[in-house]
């Protein structure tokens, strides 16, 4: 649904203030936080604060999208004293058994309770001493807070509660994201933007796809001059790891990956990460089934640690070892991902070669879940179908016998492991298909076993 842009009077229309009233907006937060993030705006009441939700959560409200992840904003009533701040609202607020973690330096509060996470911050400003370096935060007002974010579009506060509203209207928009989230686009503040932080272009290439928009002219040329300056060098690995690792797990919500490296490639960025380093051709169609089966995956899954196997795989092994230190990729993470490569080149020659789907899972039990849902991206149509089935169903076969059978048969040591092997191969292969057949082919590999241990005496 479109958009109505602000009058020139700054008021806004009419259906856009009944889009977002209160009760409204309130509804929109997500079941498993919503409780705790009232909790905070009725303490703000009581102590006179201001709480608002603020950035990407505000966007995806307008945008009709569902909310994910939350921000909060605390505004004191003196910003230089900062008292009231998100720490104070959040001891206020009373909310037993959550975990706080308070981060002084940025003036932000961590609230972790089981099922989710809520992060409240107190109003600020902020500056760059360098290109690439962290920000130095200090005090600030709303407005000044909410310009120093990276897009207009992400720097909207909608007010959570009464002392928030009191005097504003239903949205603050300093930035005009209002008007660039109608027209589509994706607006930096200032020409500097990028050279003060070089993350933001890894931000936009996730947010141009997923939210169908366009970088804006201007911002295009704020990018190419920050790379023509080099400010990308000057960033640590380890930020440019958590923005990878945050576009690869935007496919858990059915997004494309290939998409958001495509842009990277497009504007030169990701050579300026690391020379040599691109998207190659014969990864994307890989990504993009990956995007699509991560969509499914279980949440224990490290979705990064599979987009990079498929990403960085087709690259030399020289460039990939490279790109991982530029990273800060370190430890069995990297070992995993240099070695992937190999390992899949294996275990397709293997499936190629045997059929079966107790081939199948001999081929395949040994591999990590990455591995796994890598090679189910990138394995020939075949492969694929047959890597899939067992993810599906034949990874959660249950035996029909136990150790304890076949000790009871007369098998101990090693040879009850190799047992249950051929047992679970027999079962797959629907060779064995019910407890009886499976204690029969156990009898049988018992007698075997004595017959072969009568002939070594």
């Amino acid at each position: 649904m479109a958009l109505e842009d602000q009058d020139e009077s700054d008021e806004l229309p009419e259906v856009l203030v009944k889009r977002i009233a209160l009760d409204r907006l309130r509804r929109a937060l997500p079941g498993p936080v919503r409780e705790a993030a009232l909790a905070v705006a009725s303490a703000g009441d009581k102590l006179g604060v201001g709480i608002h939700l603020v950035g990407g959560p505000v966007r995806d409200f307008l945008l009709d999208r569902p909310l994910r992840d939350l921000d909060l904003l605390a505004e004191p009533r003196d910003a230089k004293t900062g008292k009231g701040d998100a720490a104070a609202v959040v001891a206020a607020a009373q909310l037993g058994g959550a975990r706080v973690v308070v981060h002084e330096r940025f003036g932000t509060v961590r609230i972790e309770q089981e099922g989710f996470a809520l992060d409240v911050a107190t109003v600020r400003s902020e500056r760059y001493d360098a290109p690439g370096a962290l920000p130095t935060v200090a005090p600030g007002g709303l407005d000044e807070d909410l310009l120093r974010r990276d897009f207009t579009v992400n720097a909207m506060a909608a007010p959570l509660n009464a002392t928030a509203r009191r005097g504003r209207s239903a949205l603050i928009d300093p930035g005009g994201g209002l008007v660039d989230l109608e027209r589509g686009l994706m607006r930096v503040f200032h020409p500097r933007s990028f050279r003060d932080d070089p993350t933001r272009a890894l931000r936009a290439a996730r947010l141009v796809p997923r939210l169908g928009m366009a970088l804006a002219r201007p911002s295009r040329s704020a990018l190419r001059a920050a790379l023509r300056e080099g400010a990308f060098g000057a960033v640590k690995g380890e930020r440019y790891q958590a923005e990878f690792e945050k576009l690869f797990e935007d496919p858990v919500h059915g997004l494309d990956p290939s998409r958001a490296l495509r842009l990277l490639e497009e504007w030169h960025v990701l050579a300026a990460l690391e020379p040599g380093l691109l998207l190659p051709p014969t990864a994307r169609t890989p990504l993009r089934r990956l995007g699509r089966d991560l969509s499914e995956a279980p949440a224990s899954l490290q979705p990064w640690l599979s987009g990079f196997m498929v990403w960085l795989g087709p690259l030399p092994a020289p460039l990939r070892r490279r790109v991982l230190r530029r990273f800060a990729v370190r430890g069995r993470a990297a070992e995993r991902i240099v070695a992937y490569p190999r390992t899949a080149a294996r275990v397709l020659r293997g499936l190629a070669r045997r059929r079966g789907r107790g081939a199948t899972d001999a081929s395949l039990r040994g591999l990590g879940a990455e591995e796994l849902q890598a090679l189910a991206a990138e394995a020939p149509t075949t492969e694929r179908r047959r890597v899939l089935r067992w993810l599906q169903e034949d990874r959660a076969v249950r035996l029909p016998v136990s150790g304890r059978d076949l000790l009871e048969l007369g098998l101990e040591g090693p040879a009850v492991g190799r047992a249950l092997e051929r047992i679970r191969l027999a079962v797959l292969d629907r060779k064995v298909r019910n407890r009886e057949d499976a204690l029969s082919l156990a009898a049988e590999l018992a007698r075997h076993k004595r017959r072969s241990s009568r002939r070594g005496d």
